[in-house]
């Protein structure tokens, strides 16, 4: 099957119960069992829902993995997989990262004995020098959050390969519509389910998919010994907003385009930041691994962070406000919100200023949004 029926269909047959053509909110606990010790498919829904292996079937579907799970929420998935480790184990990571998963490797996870080096993952070279006999992992984003910067997955993957590593791909910017990690060598995708794949910021969910079966047992078995599931209503809204995942992208992808040309001709924006506007290898590397350029847009203003408040004031079809990835449009300050934990001289040397603007584009008319940017920048 081609994606957009594997999102309709993939995991979601007829209940087989009453017929019903969408999956049933299983909203139960406990599972009645036939005797004592005899376990049938579900004994308890911290282990096993019925609509959580709808949502965790599909989502391995739409990846081209064999495997998923489904988590309470994309922190949740990103911790349980750095659970994989032991102590004294390290870790590489690309250096723009989201601002919570910097939050966690730094404040959290150092204090249990990982230790994390970070470097411009792009140069596979510089991926490849970090490398310490005690590297077991290395974590990507591509494109980057939020300089958007390209990484190749295959490259990275042969270093995994070499240092015998976990290569670990988020996908949240891509969605599994535009980009498919697995395809070009990585172990593990994760995603931040609240995002894309949700769509319709409503919910809060996270997933790792792979197709290591080794992986996958221990996975799964930190996710019914730690317990951080989603449960069964989000996951039924999730399986809801994936049916459109096909038609919303192409959305949000055309109307990102459309912005992006508008920024760069506009005299206050010092640099945009947009898959498809780097040098010819980052070019290169996009038709390698990508299907398109995504709904995520950063930009650089002139005049800092008092130009970023003013600018975000002024809007009203963009809302100020954190997450992406659902249809309306969202704008926001890394510096200030989603990157406010890591500190300001670390988010000045990787690029992260004060007049950085991030933006999700959203699938309303994408002449209001013109109109609404427009209007914002002749505040200024």
């Amino acid at each position: 099957m081609r994606f957009a029926t594997k999102a309709i269909h993939a995991g979601q047959e007829p209940d087989k119960a009453t017929g019903s053509v969408t999956i049933p909110i299983y909203q139960t606990s406990t599972y009645a069992q036939p005797e004592p010790g005899r376990e049938g498919p579900y004994v308890y829904s911290r282990t096993a829902n019925p609509t959580r292996t709808a949502l965790e079937e599909n989502l391995a579907a739409l990846e081209n993995g064999r495997y998923g799970l489904a988590f309470s929420s994309g922190m949740a998935a990103t911790t349980t997989i750095l659970m994989l480790l032991s102590k004294g184990d390290h870790v590489i990571a690309a250096d723009d990262v989201y601002g919570g998963t910097y939050r966690l490797f730094q404040q959290v996870l150092s204090n249990y004995g990982l230790s994390f080096s970070y470097v411009d993952a792009r140069n596979p070279a510089k991926v490849e020098s970090a490398v310490r006999e005690n590297t077991r992992l290395i974590w990507i984003e591509t494109p980057t959050n939020p300089l958007m910067k390209i990484i190749d997955i295959k490259k990275t993957a042969r270093v995994a390969a070499r240092v015998k590593a976990m290569l670990v791909v988020d996908n949240t910017f891509m969605s599994p519509y535009l980009q498919n990690p697995l395809d070009h060598g990585a172990d593990i995708v994760v995603h931040s389910t609240t995002k894309y794949l949700g769509g319709h910021s409503d919910l809060i969910g996270g997933a790792t998919v792979t197709s290591d079966r080794k992986i996958q047992e221990r996975l799964k078995f930190l996710q019914n010994a730690v317990g951080p599931v989603p449960g069964p209503m989000d996951c039924w809204l999730i399986l809801r907003g994936v049916k459109t995942l096909a038609v919303r992208m192409e959305r949000h992808d055309a109307n990102a385009a459309r912005i992006v040309s508008f920024l760069q001709e506009e005299s206050r924006v010092e640099r945009v930041y947009y898959p498809g506007l780097g040098n010819d290898e980052e070019r290169n590397i996009i038709k390698r691994q990508m299907r398109g350029h995504g709904g995520m847009i950063s930009f650089d203003l002139k005049g800092g962070f008092d130009a970023c408040k003013r600018l975000l004031k002024r809007l009203r079809v963009f809302t100020v406000a954190e997450s992406l990835g659902g249809v309306e449009s969202l704008i926001e300050h890394p510096a200030s919100m989603t990157h406010a934990s890591v500190p300001r001289n670390v988010r000045l040397e990787r690029g992260i200023g004060d007049g950085l603007v991030r933006v999700s584009v959203g699938i309303e008319d994408v002449d209001d949004l013109l109109a609404d940017l427009k209007s914002g920048f002749q505040a200024l």
